[in-house]
């Protein structure tokens, strides 16, 4: 494959994936694992989008907008999830996929019939021929790569989205200091052990708290930077496999359901996406079939996930011992 492209297509998914993968740190050092409840925080990007475009707001304006629609609705949904699974301790891995399971439902419930019956529709061109319900795509057109533009420049055939990449880098720059400040190291302290981390006087509950808002917010912010650099929304299916890759990503660079730290986001974005670019080809080239290549790389999504977790529980037995 031509190497120009394939460094376009990583740099891309960087900007594209880096925030979400990120928006995972928090609760594994907060000693939850793998928070799958991501999904929550990227609806509240697409509601944020929806409501603009039925609003018809375009440009910066809109975007504004939809960012300020989105960062509510996200922290209002990430203290409810903190809440909820600060009633399941221990079992926050499979609580944060159920969490998910129930806002991925209550989310197409409300665009699927809400829209047009309950809600007032203002835009037709977003709602079916019905009059009731979101259309299944969504074009973004108001919003398609109006940050991406900024700051471009090019290489030969390289692009270079300096603003984008500087945007990811900050967020990344952010969430490696707050890991280093008084609430950073509370959240290290309660994931390494909650009980003395209570006889220490740190609010437990509190810090969990703390960290699922600030994952659901980073997850919102990164699907927000995701869907205007797509350019268009597929309104009930965009945000599935948000957790899934994520947690692949940051997986494969280096992290485990205790610790992470952003060197293995930013690597396992690079690692799992490049591997994403190169295994259509690969399957074309061994199999004389592409699509064993997307069979491949799906197998290798989740199979990164179920390895990772194996040698985690295989470990923490071993050191137990």
């Amino acid at each position: 494959m031509n190497l120009a492209f394939i460094i376009n297509e990583v740099i891309i998914r960087f900007i594209r994936d880096g925030i979400l993968a990120l928006a995972l740190l928090f609760p594994i050092l907060a000693g939850m694992g793998l928070n799958f409840a991501i999904t929550i925080g990227a609806i509240c990007a697409q509601i944020g989008f929806l409501l603009v475009l039925d609003w018809q707001i375009p440009g910066f304006s809109g975007l504004f907008l939809a960012t300020g629609i989105a960062l509510t609705f996200a922290i209002l949904l990430g203290l409810l999830i903190g809440w909820s699974l600060n009633q399941v301790r221990g079992k926050e891995m499979i609580a944060t996929m159920l969490l998910g399971s129930v806002g991925t439902a209550i989310y197409q419930l409300v665009f699927m019939v809400g829209f047009g019956t309950i809600i007032t529709p203002h835009n037709p061109e977003i709602i079916l021929s019905r009059g009731i319900g979101i259309r299944n795509l969504v074009d973004l057109a108001p919003f398609r790569n109006l940050i991406d533009q900024l700051w471009l420049i090019e290489l030969g055939q390289i692009r270079l989205p300096l603003f984008m990449i500087c945007i990811v880098l900050l967020f990344c720059g952010i969430t490696g200091y707050l890991t280093r400040t008084r609430l950073g190291r509370q959240i290290r302290i309660v994931g390494e052990d909650c009980d003395k981390a209570a006889l220490l006087g740190i609010p437990v509950n509190r810090v969990k708290l703390a960290a699922v808002v600030l994952s659901t917010v980073i997850a919102c912010c990164g699907q927000l930077i995701f869907l205007q650099n797509i350019g268009m929304i597929n309104v009930y299916t965009a945000h599935l496999n948000a957790d899934i890759f994520a947690a692949a990503a940051i997986l494969a660079g280096g992290a485990t359901i205790r610790r992470a730290n952003v060197t293995n986001v930013i690597v396992g974005v690079l690692l799992f996406h490049a591997l994403f670019i190169v295994s259509p080809q690969a399957g074309q080239h061994l199999f004389g079939n592409a699509a064993l290549g997307e069979y491949f790389r799906s197998f290798v999504a989740y199979g990164t996930i179920a390895l990772a977790l194996l040698i985690n529980i295989h470990t923490e037995k071993t050191l137990n011992k």
